[in-house]
């Protein structure tokens, strides 16, 4: 009885606060907001800057404690509110509790709040790419199962705005449990907490306890997650955060576990600082991205069949376009854009604003590669016919490399130098000629084990030397005149190692963005040749990259 008188005293005050609290003139509070009415009407409390203007802020879910059973959003109305003044949009959640609702009623109401926030994202100026979690106790319970189970569909219950995500980005969970088969010899209310969330004790509902445990949900795909914990905790023993914070580095996630010594449940004080500035570091870090380094056009060659611009290394797509499967893509001045359509036998430019602006279509079968000369007019391979043409803005033929060599889906890339010559990727000969205006092919360099290999591309430098990209392995070669290879990247090199080497692109300062095409990612090695930055492409299939100049 008195554990139950002191949750209500706990949870009237908590109330008390929320009403009480002076909002200060820097911040917009929207209270009690309805996100979810399953199972009756929850409430959001909506904190963010007044000056709402500019770019669309990152957002916090921040979800209150109290053993499942009691608590209220307004406990967490003075963090919410340090966080809008440093540029946040936050929420606080209420959200369903035990023992009338058990697991895991909790669990799809905070999915419902994400889903409310992203939705609502254009409304509350916020960045819907870019929405962290904090929670204490419970509440670190419910944001690790935020972070844990995105996509799962049994979570998500039957709340509103389903066709938005509830995956958050990173979270924070301050002393939450994470194993409740683990929870009753070491807490002083586990054995009166537990069972009314999950429907019975350890002896009865085995099963509810794993299944509830976001020790058991773990997977590399999870949000980064920094654990706050003391050392003196007797309610959430110190070692639950510990044994995840393992667990999820052991997955290769992102997780660190700040420890603070002699603190109990709730930090309070000095502790209460510390916890904050840690959480404050840890939501910058996730949800306040650093500038891209770079933009970058992509040729999506696979099932999703466009071009695209992303930040590099990202990978946040900016806008897209489709090319119907089309392999090459050029950044041109101004915003504008050359690609190839192959099945519709088409090379395109767009415009800035990825209006279509010039086009080109005459005679053409499948146009593999197109290149904007310095002189307005375009180059363009196509594989099928077996022919590398040059025509002028209003489409008339200006020259023209023709060869049975280069036909049937033999050739790829074409590439006009710097000396006026041309180079010719032979794919299906892993071979590169150099061809100069008369039709004479000036060089050409063959790869080794050429017959089990395939060259995508080649580019001149400066140099005179030419870069190659191969695959199986895949691989980057520079080589000089002579054919002699004086670098590489990949091939039999353990610490780089690619399929099939398609399109690349030069960096200021000497490095380097190389597309693996059927490993699926994007690479970024530096002008020594170690891997900086990669991009795991998902589900596309890309064959030509280009810096947007």
């Amino acid at each position: 009885m008195l554990a139950r008188l002191t949750i209500l005293a706990a949870a009237s005050a908590c109330a008390l606060v929320g009403q009480a609290l002076k909002i200060p003139d820097t911040v917009i509070a929207d209270r009690d907001v309805e996100y979810s009415a399953v199972g009756g009407r929850q409430t959001l409390d909506i904190v963010r800057s007044r000056e709402g203007s500019g770019a669309p802020r990152p957002a916090i879910l921040l979800v209150h404690g109290g053993g499942f059973r009691a608590g209220a959003k307004e406990s967490y109305l003075p963090l919410a509110i340090k966080l809008a003044e440093r540029g946040y949009v936050a929420a606080t959640a209420n959200y369903r509790l035990s023992p009338r609702n058990q697991f895991p009623a909790a669990v799809e109401d905070v999915k419902a709040a994400v889903r409310f926030l992203r939705a609502g994202a254009a409304k509350y100026n916020l960045d819907p790419a870019h929405i962290g979690a904090l929670g204490g106790s419970a509440g670190g319970h419910l944001v690790l199962m935020l972070g844990l189970t995105a996509g799962v569909a049994e979570f998500e219950g039957s709340g509103p705005n389903r066709e938005q995500s509830s995956a958050v980005q990173c979270v924070v969970d301050e002393y939450g449990p994470t194993d409740f088969t683990q929870s009753y010899s070491k807490s002083v209310d586990a054995a009166e907490v537990l069972p009314m969330f999950l429907g019975g004790n350890l002896d009865h509902e085995r099963a509810a306890h794993m299944r509830a445990s976001p020790l058991n949900w773990v997977t590399p795909n999870a949000a980064p997650i920094l654990a706050i914990h003391g050392t003196a905790d007797t309610y959430v023993a110190y070692e639950q955060s510990l044994w995840i914070v393992e667990r999820l580095i052991a997955a290769g996630v992102p997780a660190e576990l700040e420890t603070i010594s002699g603190a109990g449940h709730g930090f309070k004080g000095a502790d209460a600082l510390r916890a904050d500035e840690r959480a404050f570091a840890w939501f910058d870090k996730y949800l306040k991205p650093a500038p891209a380094a770079h933009r970058l056009l992509i040729s999506d060659h696979g099932p999703n069949g466009e071009i695209a611009e992303i930040e590099w290394p990202s990978g946040n797509v900016l806008w897209s376009a489709p090319n119907d499967h089309g392999h090459d893509v050029q950044s041109l001045p101004e915003g504008h854009v050359l690609f190839t359509i192959n099945p519709r036998k088409r090379v395109v430019e767009l415009d800035s604003a990825h209006h279509e602006v010039w086009s080109y279509n005459e005679a053409l079968e499948h146009p593999i590669a197109a290149q904007r000369l310095d002189n307005g007019n375009t180059l363009i391979s196509d594989a099928k016919l077996g022919k590398v043409i040059e025509v002028t803005p209003a489409g008339q033929g200006a020259w023209k490399y023709e060869s049975s060599d280069l036909a049937n889906m033999r050739s790829r890339n074409a590439h006009r130098t710097e000396e006026g010559t041309t180079l010719i990727a032979v794919e299906a000969d892993a071979k590169l000629i150099e061809v100069d205006a008369a039709g004479k092919i000036v060089w050409q360099w063959q790869a080794p084990n050429a017959k089990n290999r395939k060259l995508y591309m080649g580019r001149r430098l400066k140099n005179g030397n030419t870069v190659v990209s191969l695959s199986d392995p895949g691989e980057v070669v520079e080589v000089d005149r002579t054919g002699k290879i004086v670098r590489s990247i990949g091939g039999a090199d353990p610490a780089v190692q690619m399929g099939w080497a398609s399109g690349f692109a030069f960096l200021p300062g000497g490095g380097m963005l190389i597309n693996d095409y059927t490993g699926r990612r994007i690479i970024e090695v530096d002008a020594k040749g170690k891997v900086v930055n990669q991009w795991r492409t998902g589900s596309r299939t890309i064959a030509s990259i280009d810096l947007v100049r």
